[in-house]
């Protein structure tokens, strides 16, 4: 499957936490025992080359950059070349970091511990393992182990901007993603923002903590966070306009209202259950627009999308849920984000494809992949409302 021409140049990826992605799939995992592997994947990884990853694959031209030290940097590097992804990362002298994922497609249920080997041979007993394991919980589980990554200089800093200042000039659009490793200023995203807009690139800034609370002063064109990130950036206090009257959405008089803690009830065209979570999402994004987002884009998780932006508020809703690996279904959403920023796509269109990657991204077993007939099977069914006040 591939893009619209329309919208051309190279999207600018920005993955300052890279990192070498340890993949293991097992099943019925013990995590008091001894488990058997049965497949491990090894590539690179950070939320910024998984967005490139789907790009490339949607037929984009993409630019991974970022920084890279020690063996698992080189390992990262390598995977990007053998990938195809093109690649111009800043070396470093600590280490990059690695990452664990352990997939169980048909875990245990939670407090059990296994009679005996699963899918390997007979039981110590002497019984077979389907006489004694016990029933399977209703879907796969995935637990995820990050490390924080390698402390990087000031000076390592500054190499990094002068190319990215560089690289600018070929890009369409530019992605800021991911965690910061230790050394970098939590406000370094929105320089990197405001950088780009300098240029005339709009930037999405997909991050969490207090980088993204400090990231709409860079005035990005979209910001990402998912429900709980933007409830964790934000503050009650945050939460109420100066005068202590509810926050009503923006810089632009087009945002949509979002209630104060006394506006509970439900969204105007809000279907389905999760009202206050569609409200306090309202609510978190006109506090990022107030401080200088264009759009915000907020991850429901199973429950869609809420988008709030110049043009107005919408909310993308699941025809139903997908099981499988989550890790890296944030990213697709972005490139499908991105994609649509490049390619002024209108926004319940762009909101449609993002989120019917992302959950074509669960389908598959990796971070960065996606399931191209998950894909096709979801988008005709997610339904794009518009959210009022």
């Amino acid at each position: 499957m591939s893009s619209s021409a329309a919208g051309s140049g190279t999207i600018l990826t920005v993955t300052l936490n890279l990192a070498l992605d340890v993949t293991y799939v097992a099943d019925g995992v013990d995590w008091d025992g001894v488990n058997r592997v049965r497949s491990v994947h090894r590539r690179a990884g950070g939320k910024g080359v998984n967005v490139a990853r789907v790009l490339a694959a949607l037929g984009r031209d993409v630019l991974v950059t970022g920084l890279a030290g020690g063996p698992n940097g080189r390992a990262a590097e390598a995977d990007l070349s053998a990938a195809g992804l093109p690649a111009a990362l800043t070396p470093i002298a600590a280490e990059s970091r690695a990452t664990l994922a352990v997939c169980d497609p048909a875990p245990l249920p939670y407090g059990a511990a296994p009679a005996g080997p699963v899918g390997g041979g007979p039981a110590s007993d002497g019984t077979a393992p389907e006489d004694a394991a016990p029933a399977r919980t209703a879907g796969p589980r995935t637990a995820l182990f990050n490390e924080p990554g390698p402390v990087v200089t000031e000076a390592e800093l500054d190499d990094f901007l002068r190319g990215y200042d560089r690289r600018l000039g070929d890009a369409a659009a530019v992605v800021i993603s991911g965690s910061l490793p230790p050394g970098v200023p939590a406000g370094f995203y929105a320089e990197l923002a405001a950088r780009a807009r300098g240029r005339g690139v709009p930037a999405i800034v997909d991050a969490d903590g207090e980088p993204l609370r400090a990231a709409p002063a860079g005035r990005p064109a979209v910001l990402k966070p998912n429900a709980e990130e933007l409830a964790r950036a934000l503050s009650a206090a945050d939460l109420r306009a100066p005068d202590g009257a509810p926050e009503t959405g923006g810089p632009e008089s087009g945002g949509a209202q979002a209630g104060g803690s006394e506006a509970r009830g439900t969204p105007a065209g809000v279907p389905g259950a999760g009202h206050a979570l569609i409200t306090d999402a309202l609510a978190g994004a006109g506090v990022l627009r107030r401080d200088g987002a264009e759009s915000v884009v907020v991850s429901l998780g199973a429950d869609g999308l809420l988008a709030v932006t110049p043009e107005g508020a919408w909310r993308a809703a699941m025809p139903y849920r997908v099981a499988g690996n989550p890790t890296g279904a944030g990213d697709a959403l972005v490139a499908g984000l991105a994609l649509g920023l490049v390619e002024g796509t209108p926004w319940p269109d762009r909101l449609r494809r993002a989120a019917a990657l992302g959950a074509a991204a669960v389908a598959a077993p990796v971070a960065g992949d996606f399931d191209e007939e998950t894909f096709r099977r979801v988008l005709p069914g997610i339904r794009v409302d518009p959210v009022g006040p």
